[in-house]
C-alpha cells in the first residue's frame, strides 16, 4: 500500500493567488489546535520554541489537524539537528526554524532536513510517521520534495545578511520577527518602531530578490496591512492564547465590576 502525504507549505505558497494569512498555536492543546484548523485560515505555526509543546503534543496537534484543509508549520526552538531529526520523524513537513543571522546558520539548517550525502538528518523512516512506516513509496529518495524549510530573520544582523540567507539554496523562505528584532535595535516592546518596519522592509526586499517567499508576524491589524501592502507573503495575525486572554478580559470587563475584581484576592 502507498500512501500519499499533504502538500509542502512551499507548494501552497507557490499556488497562492493572494497572500496566506495564519495564526500561532501555543496552549500545547490539541483540542485548541483543531477548533483553529477549522477556522478557514490558511496556515497554523506549532511553536515549540516560546510554548509548552515537545514531541508528543506536537505530534497530537499534527494529527489533530491533519482532517483540516489547512497547513501545519511546526517552529522549533533551536536550529538543533537532533531536534529537527525528532520533529520531522514525527510528520511535520513543514519548519521553521528561528534566530537564523547568518548564511552558515541558514546552511546548518538546511543540512538538518536533507539526507546524507546532502545533509545531516538522521535515517528512521521504517520507524516513523514522517514516511508512514515506509508506506509513502521512495520517502528516502525524496523526501526534500515533502519537507519545506522556512528560517527566521529576527536580529539585525539577520537584516544585514538577509540576501546570503535567502540565497541559500534549500531555504524556501524566510519570516521576520519584529518582537525580537526590535529586541535586537535597541527598542525592546516597540515591534511597530519606524526603524524596525523599515528593517523588516528591507529584508523583504532581499528575500523577494533572492526569488524566495517573505512573512512576518504581525497581531496588529493596521500593520499586518501595511506588510501585506509592502509585498508579504503570508502572515501570522493571530495567537490562541492572545485570543483567549483578550476574549475573557472582555468577558470581565462587561459582567465584573471593577470595585469587586480589585477586592477578590484569591480564586
Amino acid at each position: 500500500m502507498s500512501l500519499r502525504l499533504s502538500p509542502t507549505f512551499r507548494a501552497t505558497l507557490a499556488e497562492a493567488s493572494r497572500p496566506l494569512a495564519g495564526m500561532w498555536v501555543c496552549s500545547g492543546s490539541p483540542l485548541v489546535a483543531e477548533i483553529c484548523a477549522g477556522s478557514r485560515l490558511d496556515w497554523l505555526l506549532i511553536d515549540m520554541e516560546h510554548s509548552p509543546n515537545g514531541l508528543e503534543s506536537v505530534l497530537a496537534q499534527l494529527q489533530a489537524v491533519a482532517a483540516y484543509p489547512v497547513t501545519p508549520v511546526v517552529r522549533v526552538p533551536i536550529g538543533d539537528v537532533v531536534t529537527i531529526k525528532q520533529v520531522l520523524d514525527l510528520g511535520a513537513q513543514n519548519l521553521l526554524v528561528p534566530m537564523v543571522s547568518s548564511k552558515t546558520d541558514a546552511e546548518a539548517a538546511v543540512a538538518a532536513v536533507r539526507y546524507p550525502p546532502r545533509g545531516t538528518r538522521g535515517v528512521g523512516s521504517a520507524l516513523a510517521r514522517s514516511a508512514r512506516w515506509n508506506r509513502v513509496d521512495g520517502y528516502l529518495a525524496d523526501a526534500d520534495a515533502h519537507v519545506s524549510l522556512f528560517v527566521q530573520i529576527e536580529t539585525a544582523a539577520g537584516v544585514e545578511a538577509a540576501a546570503e540567507i535567502a540565497a541559500v539554496d534549500g531555504v524556501d523562505g524566510v519570516f521576520v520577527g519584529p518582537s525580537d528584532l526590535a529586541a535586537s535595535m535597541g527598542v525592546l516592546g516597540q515591534q511597530t518602531h519606524p526603524d524596525v518596519v523599515a528593517a523588516a522592509l528591507r529584508t523583504f526586499e532581499a528575500v523577494h530578490a533572492a526569488g524566495k517567499k517573505v512573512g512576518v508576524n504581525a497581531f496588529d491589524p493596521t500593520a499586518a496591512d501595511a506588510y501585506l501592502g509592502a509585498g508579504a507573503d503570508f502572515v501570522l495575525v493571530g495567537a490562541d492564547v492572545a485570543l483567549l486572554a483578550r476574549g475573557s478580559e472582555a468577558l470581565a470587563a462587561r459582567w465584573v465590576a471593577a470595585s469587586d475584581n480589585d477586592k477578590r484576592s484569591s480564586y
